[in-house]
């Protein structure tokens, strides 16, 4: 991102909607597609290519899972094998989407990646890795822990995220996790191993009890493994709640290193504020896995999705956006929190809701449908 710091204000801007997956990076297979689109017609080249090989497909990135392994009772790691036009040259730190077909809909969510990208065809193995927590509220994250098997084809969507890992990194740094926040961050970790840039690193992590800490093996390794990687573990059923305004006591130099934060919004919040009141805002780097939504009002509507001619009628609560999956609408997006703009369509008619500052929108308004409900009966030209 430019700036350091998430923002949740960010202006909407007119965003293009691809039509191919990886046409901007493949110009010379995109025109040889298009060539021979015209010689499969009425049929697509996919109608064939998905014959030979499930993971062909030039109009929507494709994934092959290939194994899920347990981290803790609640949680697994995804290792996934994506097909033609994935982007292995992420940065470390950014999110992926993923769609899964469950009940005969395809169910999206984005989660970051815990891998270390591929650069320069350095890795052999063009896998990727997505570790998620089963929320008690969360059906697909639920699924994707304890109901997914090997072998299962998903959707994906491109690496994304703000959220990054500069090249080179910072001489001192401080990583600040909780619980699945550490997802992100062990990405940051795996690249900086890799590329031996581990020089002064400082990690503080909480999580409930031990058993609960995600990567718990492999953190303890890389502090075995390097004196100057420090893990600060901080099991919160025995010890508490780490208290920001006493980080002196833990990391007596935090001012003077770059900090990345992730984890429950009430942590992030108190982060903003410390670093704030240290003059320091710049130095801090904040990952949100959830937006804040103000309380719903009114009753909903029913959304009309243009393109299409579906609609379905949704609560005051329901986003535009999950209002079209629950109809098997194909609808673009990205971070799922109001930030990356991803998702901006036009709304044809009707009047919605931003779900996080409560502020209606106009027809003829370009609005995010992940952060948009219905006040009303609306039409949206998805």
């Amino acid at each position: 991102m430019a700036k350091n710091h998430v923002k949740f204000n960010a202006k909407v801007v007119d965003t293009v909607r691809p039509t191919v997956a990886g046409a901007d990076r493949h110009p010379i297979w995109h025109s040889v597609r298009g060539l021979v689109g015209r010689m499969t017609t009425p049929l697509l080249p996919d109608d064939y290519l998905h014959l030979v090989n499930p993971l062909w497909s030039a109009r929507e990135l494709r994934g092959r899972v290939v194994s899920v392994r347990k981290e803790t009772a609640d949680s697994a790691t995804l290792t996934i094998r994506p097909g033609w036009g994935f982007s292995f040259d992420y940065h470390p730190g950014q999110y992926v989407g993923i769609g899964v077909l469950v009940d005969g809909r395809w169910r999206w969510r984005s989660y970051s990646l815990t891998s270390s990208p591929v650069i320069d065809g350095a890795r052999r193995d063009r896998t990727i890795s997505i570790t998620v927590k089963a929320m008690p509220e969360g059906f697909l994250s639920s699924h994707l822990v304890d109901g997914i098997e090997p072998g299962i084809i998903v959707r994906l969507a491109d690496p994304q995220g703000n959220f990054v890992l500069p090249d080179p990194a910072p001489e001192k740094v401080l990583f600040l996790t909780a619980g699945s926040g550490v997802t992100p961050i062990m990405s940051m970790l795996r690249t900086l191993d890799r590329r031996d840039q581990i020089t002064d690193v400082v990690h503080v992590h909480s999580a409930p009890r031990a058993d609960d800490v995600l990567f718990g093996a492999e953190l303890a390794a890389l502090h075995d493994a390097h004196p100057s990687y420090r893990l600060l573990l901080r099991e919160t059923r025995t010890q508490g709640r780490l208290a920001l305004d006493r980080l002196d006591e833990v990391v007596p130099d935090w001012r003077e290193r770059q900090a990345w934060a992730c984890g429950p919004g009430a942590m992030l919040a108190d982060a903003e504020r410390v670093w704030g009141q240290a003059g320091l805002p710049d130095n801090l780097h904040l990952e949100h896995f959830a937006v804040s939504r103000a309380e719903p009002h009114g009753a909903g509507g029913t959304v009309t999705f243009a393109r299409t001619g579906k609609s379905v009628t949704v609560d005051a609560a329901t986003s535009v956006l999950e209002a079209g999956e629950g109809v098997g609408e194909l609808m673009p997006f990205g971070c799922r929190m109001g930030i990356c703009q991803s998702c901006v369509v036009e709304l044809v008619d009707g009047h919605v809701r931003d779900l996080r500052t409560g502020v209606e929108h106009e027809p003829g308004t370009r609005i995010q449908t992940c952060v948009s409900a219905p006040s009303g009966d609306c039409t949206v030209n998805s």
